[in-house]
């Protein structure tokens, strides 16, 4: 899987780094490649929650995890020879000194900037096609589906089933700006220019798909999609990457369309077997209206002498359907011969 994480540099500007799993460098080359004008590479070491990592540490490690950032510190030069403290003294107090400090927590920026740039399961930069879930999470479509195939969604994905869970989006790219671009947003509002970025608040409308900002319906009120101006309602509204308070909203508006639709597939299951039932249905003396047959297995076959005529002798109106009685009566044949003869007693 795609490593990505961040790096503070000394001027305090933050970097990502991605790696693909395929990839593997020590931190020394990192730094080589980040900084190539630093004046002295040994002049500085990453650390990580505090604690100051080998330059030989290799990439991918245990150690660094998804979205932690590594900090680029330079490292303390000690005295000696006059009587005060030793390079060695002054590293172990600093070593001490972050120690006992409790660990760095994630920059809430960064970890905005993750979640809006990057496929909610991949992490891997957004690119068209994109969908949503019903929660508002977004996704690269193509790694949705083949996680759905390969059936390794993670646990928190377990509403998504199948493409009936996937709202499609049409996300606007910014003009000038390469898809899957390594810095800043790539996607915008098409009305107000917004950036997709975390900061404004973004809903995707399930009717067309198009995503644009709350702002932007705010200020423009209309019932029509203002890219495409197809007709919406309220319940078309999803939140991308909402609140706490707003996911809570959108799952329990999914789990009322689940119920909603068990309910209208039992719905539609009772009419059809009724339906059936309406087809054929016995009377008291088993016979069926109109002369349909009935799919239950007590039923009678049809006879005619069972609706004869009041009038009618049974065996008579039975003798006209060939069916009901086998006749007694057997073919002969008689013998013509090929030429006329005269009785003898015939006089001419």
């Amino acid at each position: 899987m795609t490593l990505q994480f961040f790096v503070r540099s000394p001027t305090h500007q933050t970097l990502t780094v991605t790696l693909e799993p395929t990839q593997s460098l020590t931190l020394r080359h990192l730094k080589s490649s980040l900084f190539p004008n630093l004046r002295s590479v040994s002049s500085f070491y990453f650390a990580l929650n505090g604690k100051p990592l080998s330059d030989s540490t290799l990439l991918p490690n245990s150690q660094i995890t998804r979205l932690s950032t590594l900090f680029l510190l330079p490292r303390i030069s000690g005295g000696g020879g006059d009587g005060g403290a030793t390079g060695a003294e002054s590293r172990d107090c600093y070593l001490k000194m972050y120690a006992d400090k409790k660990p760095d927590k994630i920059d809430p920026n960064e970890k905005r900037l993750g979640k809006w740039l990057n496929c909610a399961l991949s992490y891997e930069p957004l690119r068209e096609p994109c969908v949503i879930d019903k929660l508002g999470n977004i996704f690269n479509k193509e790694a949705l589906v083949e996680a759905l195939l390969g059936k390794k969604l993670p646990k928190e994905f377990r509403h998504i089933r199948g493409l009936k869970d996937m709202i499609n989006i049409k996300l606007s790219m910014i003009p000038g700006k390469e898809s899957e671009a390594a810095d800043g947003a790539t996607f915008q509002c098409p009305i107000t220019g917004l950036e997709f970025n975390g900061k404004y608040k973004f809903l995707a409308l399930r009717n067309c798909g198009h995503v644009v900002s709350a702002k932007a319906l705010k200020e423009v009120k209309s019932s029509t999609c203002l890219v495409c101006h197809k007709e919406f309602v309220e319940s078309d509204k999803m939140v991308i990457n909402g609140s706490e308070e707003e996911v809570a909203a959108l799952r329990e508006r999914m789990e009322e369309e689940k119920v909603k639709a068990v309910k209208e597939k039992k719905k539609r299951g009772i009419d059809v077997v009724d339906g059936k039932k309406d087809c054929g249905k016995l009377e008291g003396n088993e016979k069926l209206e109109n002369g349909k047959k009935s799919n239950n297995g007590g039923a009678k076959k049809f006879r005619a002498v069972d609706v004869a005529p009041a009038n009618a002798t049974k065996e008579v109106y039975a003798s006209i359907f060939t069916s009901s009685k086998k006749s007694d009566f057997k073919e002969t044949y008689s013998y013509y011969p090929t030429q006329f003869q005269m009785p003898k007693d015939h006089v001419a």
